[in-house]
C-alpha cells in the first residue's frame, strides 16, 4: 500500500510516495503554475508515471496548499459574510473589523452586529440571548451572504450560546455555512473573531481546493481518501477541510519541519527550509513544530489559533541580486516559479543567488558556463550576505546560547554555507529536496482544546481529563483512529488576575489516520 503527498510551494509543487513501511519511493519537483491546481495535477501525474506503482494500492493521498493564504493576501476567491459578536452589554466599547485592512473589510464584509449574550471566564452568563436580534440579523443578510461567522465572550469555556445561534440562523436561513469561534480560536475575543471571519470569507477557496484535488485524483483513476495538511504538522479529512479551511494557512513550512524529523531521525532540532522565494526556519519539538505563543497576521489581520513559530526572510534559489555603484543588494524580491527561464543558467537574464552559487561552484557543475562572465570577488561577497542573514535568523530562533544540530531541506538549500554558527552541525538528509511533500505523507491527524477552569470547583486533574476527552472528540472528528490516540502536550497557564483559582488548560492529542 502506498500513500502519496504533494505541497505547493511558491516556486515548486513537490510530490512523494510512500510505501507502507514509510520508505520513499520516488519523489519529485514540478513548477507550481499560475492557477496552481495545473501544477498539483503535473506533479501527481508524473510520480504516479515515473515510480509506476499500482493505482489501485494508493491508500490515500494528502495536499498542503497555499490556496487560502493567497485568497487572503489577494483579496480575491473570498466569500460575502454576515457576523454577530455575543457580547452585549459587555465588550462593545471596539466593534468588528476595527483594526482590518479597509479593502478586505469591502471585499468581504456584508452586515455585523453586537447581540446580547456572552459568558464570564468561569462560565457564568453576562446576559441570556435574544433570538428577535438574531432573526433581524438574519433578515437583513438574507440572500447577501453565503456564509456566517459567530463568536461568543469567553465561548472556548461554554459553547451553548453560539451553537444555539447557529440553530436559530438555519432556522431562518436554511442550510448556510456557519463558522463558531470556539472551534476555531483560543481565549481573546478579538483575535478569535477575526480567524472566525477569514475562516467564513474562506469557504468557497476551500471548496474549490477540495474539489480541484479530487478531480485530478479522478482523472488518474486514483480512487482513495483525500487529506488536506494543517499548520501544526498533522492532517484533516474533506468534511473538516471543508468547515474549517483557515487550519490549511502556514501547513508549508510545518510538513517541511515535520518531513526533516521524519528523513533525519531527530526529533529536536533547529530547521531551515530553503525554497525558490524564501528561506523558513522552524523548531522541532518532539518531531512535531513548536508554535507560535503571539498573534499571528495574516493579510493584515490579527489571529490567535494555532499556528507554527516560522521566521521567514526573503533568501532563495531565486533571490535576486543586483551590483549598482558598488552597492551588492539581496532580495528579498525573487523570480519565484520562473527560475527555470529567468535566471542566468537557465538562459534568462536576471542574477539570481542560484547564479552565484554556480559560479562558486557549489551546484549546476553542468551550467558553469552560463555563469563564466560573473565576477568571483561578487560572488563571495554575496555569499557572505546570505551567511549573514541565515546566522541572524538561527540566533533570533533559538531559546539558548547553546549550539543545536540545523536540519536543512527544500530544493534552494543549496545556496546555504557549508558551516554556520550557532549551530553544531548541518545535516542534509536524503530527500532533503522534498521534505514537505515527505512530510505532508506521514499521516497523523491531531485535536487540540484550550478551556479555561476554576479549580476551587473542578480538581486539575479532572480538569486535564475533560480537556484531554474533548481534544481527543475533536481529532477524532479530524479523521484520527481513536484507538491510537495519545497526548502529545500537555500545558496549564495559572491566571492570577482572575478570582476562583482559575487556570487555563492547552492539550494537544495526536494519532494515526483511520
Amino acid at each position: 500500500m502506498y500513500r502519496i503527498g504533494i505541497d505547493v510551494g511558491g516556486t515548486n509543487t513537490d510530490a512523494a510516495i510512500l510505501d507502507e513501511n514509510m520508505n520513499v519511493i520516488h519523489a519529485l519537483k514540478e513548477p507550481t503554475t499560475k492557477d496552481v491546481e495545473s501544477g498539483i495535477f503535473n506533479a501527481l501525474k508524473r510520480v504516479v508515471h515515473e515510480s509506476r506503482i499500482d493505482c489501485s494500492k494508493i491508500q490515500y493521498a494528502v495536499v498542503g496548499t497555499t490556496h487560502c493564504t493567497n485568497a487572503i493576501v489577494e483579496r480575491k476567491r473570498l466569500n460575502k459574510i454576515g457576523y454577530i459578536r455575543i457580547c452585549k452589554p459587555s465588550t462593545t466599547a471596539i466593534p468588528p473589523f476595527a483594526d482590518w485592512p479597509q479593502d478586505l473589510v469591502d471585499e468581504i464584509n456584508v452586515h455585523s452586529e453586537m447581540i446580547s449574550g456572552g459568558y464570564e471566564f468561569d462560565g457564568r452568563k453576562i446576559s441570556n440571548l435574544n433570538k428577535e436580534e438574531v432573526k433581524n440579523f438574519c433578515e437583513v443578510v438574507k440572500g447577501k451572504v453565503t456564509s456566517i461567522a459567530v463568536c461568543g465572550v469567553f465561548s472556548p469555556v461554554n459553547k451553548e450560546q453560539e451553537e444555539q445561534v447557529a440553530d436559530w440562523i438555519r432556522e431562518y436561513l436554511g442550510n448556510i455555512h456557519i463558522s463558531l469561534s470556539n472551534e476555531i480560536g483560543s481565549i481573546g475575543i478579538l483575535e478569535r473573531e477575526n480567524a472566525t471571519i477569514l475562516n467564513s470569507a474562506l469557504v468557497t477557496t476551500g471548496q474549490m481546493v477540495v474539489n480541484g484535488f479530487k478531480k485530478s485524483l479522478e482523472t488518474m483513476d486514483i480512487n482513495c481518501p483525500i487529506y488536506f495538511s494543517q499548520n501544526d504538522g498533522t492532517l484533516m479529512n474533506l468534511e473538516y477541510t471543508l468547515k474549517y479551511p483557515i487550519f490549511t494557512i502556514g501547513c508549508g513550512p510545518t510538513n517541511s519541519i515535520r518531513g526533516a524529523a521524519f528523513l533525519s531521525g531527530i526529533k529536536d532540532a533547529l530547521v531551515l527550509d530553503v525554497g525558490g522565494t524564501t528561506s523558513d526556519f522552524g523548531v522541532l519539538s518532539n518531531g512535531f513544530p513548536r508554535q507560535s505563543s503571539l498573534p499571528a497576521s495574516i493579510g493584515g489581520v490579527r489571529t490567535n489559533f494555532r499556528m507554527p513559530d516560522i521566521l521567514s526572510i526573503g533568501l532563495g534559489g531565486g533571490t535576486r541580486v543586483r551590483n549598482n555603484d558598488d552597492e551588492i543588494t539581496v532580495g528579498p524580491d525573487s523570480v519565484g516559479y520562473e527560475l527555470n527561464t529567468e535566471s542566468l543558467i537557465f538562459g534568462g537574464k536576471k542574477l539570481t543567488l542560484s547564479d552565484i552559487v554556480t559560479k562558486l561552484g557549489k551546484a549546476f557543475e553542468d551550467k558553469k558556463d552560463k555563469v563564466k562572465n560573473l565576477s568571483s570577488e561578487v560572488c563571495e561577497k554575496v555569499y557572505e550576505i546570505i551567511k549573514d542573514k541565515l546566522e541572524d535568523g538561527i540566533d533570533l530562533m533559538k531559546t539558548s546560547s547553546e549550539k543545536v544540530p540545523l536540519i536543512l531541506v527544500g530544493g534552494g538549500s543549496i545556496i546555504v554555507p557549508e558551516k554556520l554558527n550557532g549551530v553544531s552541525e548541518i545535516i542534509r538528509p536524503k530527500y532533503y529536496g522534498a521534505a514537505n511533500a515527505i512530510g505532508a505523507a506521514l499521516g497523523q491527524v491531531s485535536g487540540s482544546v484550550e478551556k479555561v477552569y476554576k479549580l476551587d470547583s473542578i480538581s486539575r486533574k479532572d480538569a486535564i481529563n475533560d480537556a484531554a476527552e474533548i481534544a481527543k472528540k475533536r481529532a477524532s472528528l479530524a479523521g484520527a483512529d481513536e484507538k491510537t490516540l495519545e497526548i502529545l502536550t500537555i500545558e496549564d497557564v495559572p491566571l492570577s488576575y482572575l478570582p476562583g483559582n482559575a487556570v487555563l488548560i492547552k492539550i494537544k492529542v495526536v494519532g494515526d489516520l483511520k
